[in-house]
């Protein structure tokens, strides 16, 4: 748990009148009153100078230790459990025997159900994930800040986007969060990530912290966590998937296991999908309009799709797949997101208008069918596969090497 604090960074709720017209279109979506307590409007707030108390403190004992060393012991760990370490360093043993003790919430079958529902999702979680939840994440700038100092637009979006692909598909496969599992050693790996870009960010002259807090703290993770669980379930709806409450619940547990492992604090986790959206809501309006990084992020991360090396008629694909991803954008900004983003704000919304009677038809039967179900999933974690492949193609390794943090 995180130790409170009474300071509030300067950018907490700077401009809540865009903020509520951001999250305007979320905000149909909500029953009942999504306005923040006197009390919650404060942690949000308090947030912004909470990091994450566990990892940054084994990161301080790791390079006190000496990080070639300490990486060693910490990949053991990983791979292996806490158990197989007949000695570790204090820091080291304290943060495994953490994320090793399930918390007394998680229910694993819901976790092995959310992750079904999930694949099951194919290409539409990708259409949501990289242009609802990370194109319209680069509207809030101080949230960009960290992303440019620690170099996102030099390193490039498109190794970015490969990035949180593979973490994702890695995170989602079957039994992929069982201790020693790849999705459970990739997110702890981020997790370390994490605490090495927030002690190096916080350090630089031009990071300010009485204005933007902590890089990469609890209210920016906790906004994240609900964009990839809240915002994705919303998404694929509108999209045309269709999604029962049950399923909804699971994948809802899913993300908060796997946010847990990540180091959100579990004040701001929850597997019930209409509270995370008034927490979505919530973040929204707190969140800083946006500026020019806004605009240098989201060009970048359109662009992104017409250098994928696509099979066969490169150019053509590369093209339609852009004009895809940005009639998706369009849907969920709005003209107004469209320009703070840099983006054609003329853009029509038409592929998810005219995919989404096909989408429903192809998911509904799929229910109905012996099999269905099962080929569904099969069809939708092909498709996850596929892209990590398009994506890594020609480059090598999953996650940022720690030495290139």
């Amino acid at each position: 748990m995180n130790t409170a604090t009474s300071f509030i960074p300067r950018r907490h709720g700077i401009d809540v009148e865009y903020g509520r017209r951001t999250a305007r279109p979320l905000r149909r979506f909500i029953r009942g009153n999504p306005e923040p307590s006197e009390a919650r409007w404060r942690a949000i707030g308090e947030g912004l100078m909470q990091g994450d108390p566990l990892a940054d403190e084994l990161l301080v004992q790791m390079q006190a230790q000496g990080m070639p060393k300490a990486m060693k012991d910490f990949q053991a760990c990983l791979q292996h459990g806490m158990g197989s370490m007949k000695s570790a360093d204090p820091a080291l043993r304290a943060f495994f025997e953490t994320v090793e003790q399930s918390p007394p919430w998680l229910d694993r079958e819901k976790l092995a159900e959310g992750a079904r529902v999930f694949q099951s999702m194919g290409m539409t979680s990708h259409f949501i994930l990289r242009n609802v939840s990370l194109m319209g994440g680069y509207q809030a700038s101080a949230f960009n800040k960290t992303l440019i100092l620690t170099g996102a637009l030099n390193a490039g979006a498109s190794r970015r986007v490969a990035e949180t692909l593979k973490w994702v598909v890695s995170a989602t496969g079957t039994g992929a969060m069982d201790i020693g599992a790849e999705g459970y050693r990739d997110t702890l790996h981020v997790r370390l990530i994490h605490a090495m870009i927030r002690r190096r960010v916080a350090a630089l002259p031009d990071w300010d912290a009485a204005e933007m807090g902590l890089p990469i703290n609890q209210t920016d993770m906790a906004a994240t966590w609900l964009a990839f669980s809240a915002l994705l379930l919303m998404g694929v709806r509108v999209m045309g998937m269709p999604i029962t409450r049950d399923e909804a619940h699971a994948v809802m547990h899913l993300w908060k296991y796997i946010c847990w492992l990540m180091g959100v604090d579990q004040s701001w986790l929850t597997d019930d999908e209409m509270q995370g959206r008034h927490l979505l809501y919530q973040m929204l309006i707190a969140q800083t309009p946006p500026d020019h990084t806004s605009v240098q992020l989201g060009s970048a991360l359109m662009n992104e799709a017409l250098a994928l090396p696509y099979p066969g008629m490169r150019s053509l694909r590369a093209r339609y797949e852009s004009a895809r991803h940005l009639s998706v954008t369009r849907l969920f900004t709005g003209r107004e997101g469209m320009k703070a983003l840099g983006l054609p704000p003329n853009t029509l919304p038409w592929y998810p208008i005219a995919s989404a009677p096909f989408r429903f038809a192809w998911h509904l039967a799929h229910r109905v069918i012996p099999g269905g179900a099962a080929r569904a999933r099969r069809v939708g974690r092909k498709t996850h596969e596929q892209l990590v492949r398009l994506h890594f193609s020609g480059r090598t390794g999953s996650v940022r090497p720690l030495n290139e943090v």
